[in-house]
């Protein structure tokens, strides 16, 4: 037998979930996102198909949202769902004979196993899904992460999509570099300056020319993603954080330094109980800020020494803010601890954080 990656990737995932608690809403536009309300400051989380065809994606301001699609159902996030959903579909993967599981999120996972008909294992895993959870997902089948994450969209929704590299070219050589998993719009941008803008042109691309653009290891990686190239070995060893993070968006915005300062001593607040759960101490501060209407700006500052005190943390990221020296109104502050390392260090493979954490 052949050794696959499957990438197993739920379908209109939180609105799934809903639409299965309230099955009226079926075959209607329906958006999750913020506390449910198109009027106040929030993003959409998922959007359902029916709502994806007036343009609504994951991300988007839910004013804008309800702009393009007044008749859409708003409903709030509930986390504790959502997770005990996903909790049942990842053991479902798990529980798959001979299956390696990868979690990259709640919703997605690759899944390592052996196959001699992978197209036929990847439905059996669908049905498996189905029946344990009443949800659709669709999988990618591939001989590299890579390509088997790729094949998940061409896939959708609640189809197997196999790539691997004798179609690779076939199929993507024509798509524009933006189709590729990690690259993004900035990323396209800056390979435009040299012409490259097909999956075709990303595969030629010299190395050299990539590392003196990207850098000397990122340059090559990107290079790798225009040929489908890279890991195809499944690690289901537990994930480590390298921080916790807490980040709110203000349904008005602070004006005064006070205001933000004691918004700072509540995210502090928050964050110190994630890390003493943790047992990590913080070893660095992220400050995350958004002035009206729509300017954000990240820092950073290392602690001369580790600690857990949620005053530290938010006298630092007061400090950070005080260093921008910009008195504009602020719609949304985040407040992430990056912890020391665990003992023995962290596996590099498994701690670049996954979709949907703070």
């Amino acid at each position: 037998m052949t050794a696959w990656v499957l990438h197993v990737d739920m379908d209109q995932f939180l609105a799934a979930v809903e639409i299965q608690r309230r099955p009226e809403l079926a075959g209607k536009p329906v958006v999750v996102g913020g506390r449910g309300d198109p009027t106040e400051r929030a993003v959409v989380s998922t959007a359902s198909y029916e709502a994806r065809e007036f343009g609504i994606r994951s991300g988007m301001p839910l004013k804008i949202a309800v702009k393009r699609c007044p008749d859409a159902i708003f409903l709030p996030v509930d986390f504790p769902v959502y997770e005990a959903v996903s909790a049942r579909v990842m053991q479902t993967l798990r529980d798959f004979p001979g299956a390696v599981v990868e979690v990259l999120g709640w919703d997605e996972a690759f899944v390592g196993l052996q196959a001699d008909d992978p197209v036929a294992t990847a439905r059996a895993v669908q049905a498996a899904v189905l029946d344990a959870t009443g949800l659709d997902c669709s999988v990618g089948i591939g001989d590299t992460k890579v390509r088997a994450k790729v094949a998940t969209d061409l896939g959708k929704p609640r189809g197997v999509f196999q790539l691997t590299r004798d179609n690779w070219l076939d199929v993507m050589g024509e798509r524009p570099v933006k189709a590729l998993w990690g690259i993004g719009t900035q990323t396209a941008k800056r390979l435009e300056t040299h012409d490259i803008r097909t999956v075709n042109d990303l595969a030629a691309a010299p190395d050299d020319l990539l590392a003196a653009e990207f850098g000397p290891n990122t340059g090559p990686h990107i290079g790798r993603l225009g040929r489908g190239a890279g890991s195809a070995v499944v690690d289901d060893t537990p994930w480590v954080a390298r921080a916790h993070g807490r980040e709110t968006t203000y349904q008005q915005d602070l004006v005064t330094q006070d205001e933000i300062r004691t918004a700072l001593g509540e995210l502090a607040t928050q964050v110190e109980s994630d890390i003493r759960a943790e047992g990590r101490q913080c070893q660095r501060v992220h400050l995350k800020i958004r002035f009206a209407p729509f300017f954000t700006f990240t820092r950073v500052r290392k602690l001369p020494e580790p600690t857990f005190a949620a005053e530290a943390i938010a006298d630092t990221a007061f400090a950070l803010y005080r260093g921008l020296s910009d008195d504009r109104p602020v719609r949304l502050l985040g407040v992430r601890a990056e912890m020391v390392p665990p003992p023995g260090g962290y596996d590099a493979p498994r701690t670049h954080g996954r979709r949907g954490a703070p």
